[in-house]
């Protein structure tokens, strides 16, 4: 796919609870909308060589969550739903009639919320190598909901690296692992720990039941499990994928925005 020069826009729309989320906008207004939201201790800024590769007619909205990128929040509501609102918030302000949602990890559930939000405004949902953690995304019970918090309250930066390593295959350049770990070490506090307690608190088989439009998971293959897909292959469609680590939208950006790109039209 040819790389398409783009006029961004740097734009804010303020929320309550002292919430201003910032996001980018490019491509021509009235064009079909693709909305992109980042992982847990990410950015926007993780789709701007993907969105280089995505049509020249395809409006590209990217969002920096709450206290993520260069979007501030003194909120005490970190679930979620609660982030899913940021999104709804851009969609607002930029009068979108019609868009697909696309998630990144933690910005895969936030899609889906944002579809069950929007039922009428959404057309689809795609989550980039989300959903299908079965020891992340699914509610956790309370024992392990309470293990999970633990690693991250008691020593975040090697909770941290140990969720890095659960996205990384084998024979990964050990350097690029360290990069993830570096990077997400430095999410700001105290939404990081929150957003992990929203994240595992997540009742993800109660969105996918109340969320109506169809979901597109693109999987990488190496970390997908079997259990996973009997599980959630009468909801999602689940295409498998090997474009690197959990972070391939930043790794492989022209393969991935080709999978969006096709995706978006159906």
């Amino acid at each position: 796919m040819t790389d398409v020069y783009r006029v961004t826009a740097h734009r804010e729309v303020r929320r309550g609870d002292d919430t201003t989320i910032r996001y980018t906008a490019s491509g021509p207004a009235d064009g079909p909308a693709l909305v992109l939201v980042h992982g847990w201790a990410c950015d926007r800024g993780d789709f701007d060589a993907l969105t280089r590769h995505l049509p020249g007619d395809c409006r590209v909205l990217a969002v920096d969550l709450a206290e993520h990128g260069e979007s501030r929040s003194t909120r005490a509501v970190w679930t979620i739903e609660e982030f899913a609102r940021d999104v709804v918030a851009v969609l607002e302000a930029e009068s979108v009639g019609s868009a697909v949602v696309a998630g990144h990890s933690m910005g895969g559930a936030v899609a889906v919320e944002v579809g069950r939000m929007l039922p009428e405004r959404v057309s689809r949902v795609v989550a980039l190598d989300a959903l299908h953690y079965l020891a992340l995304f699914p509610a956790q019970g309370e024992a392990r909901a309470r293990k999970v918090l633990r690693a991250f309250r008691e020593d975040f930066p090697a909770a941290v690296r140990g969720l890095v390593a659960g996205g990384t295959p084998q024979g990964t350049d050990p350097a690029l692992t360290e990069t993830y770990t570096a990077k997400m070490s430095r999410v700001r506090q105290p939404a990081g720990l929150r957003s992990i307690e929203g994240l595992v608190s997540w009742d993800m088989d109660a969105a996918l039941r109340e969320t109506s439009q169809p979901i597109t998971v693109f999987a990488t293959r190496a970390l997908t499990s079997q259990e996973a897909v009997d599980r959630y292959q009468d909801r999602l469609e689940f295409v498998l994928v090997d474009l690197g680590t959990h972070h391939f939208p930043v790794e492989s950006p022209e393969a991935t925005a080709e999978l969006l790109a096709e995706t978006a039209t159906r």
